[in-house]
């Protein structure tokens, strides 16, 4: 169970680092197109969680 957790926090750390990155390298002075990218890349994420982390 503990290596469950570990995998879901790095998990997590793994998508804000992208969210941040994405927004500061790409998207800094773009409000809208911001937000929709953050929405998409967490939507991927989720999926992905829900693909291939949640199941096991």
């Amino acid at each position: 169970m503990t290596g469950k957790k570990a995998a879901v926090v790095l998990y997590v750390l793994t998508l804000v680092a992208v969210v941040v990155g994405v927004d500061v390298l790409f998207l800094r002075h773009h409000f809208w197109e911001r937000l929709m990218v953050n929405v998409g890349i967490v939507l991927v994420f989720a999926a992905i969680y829900s693909r291939f982390l949640k199941g096991s």
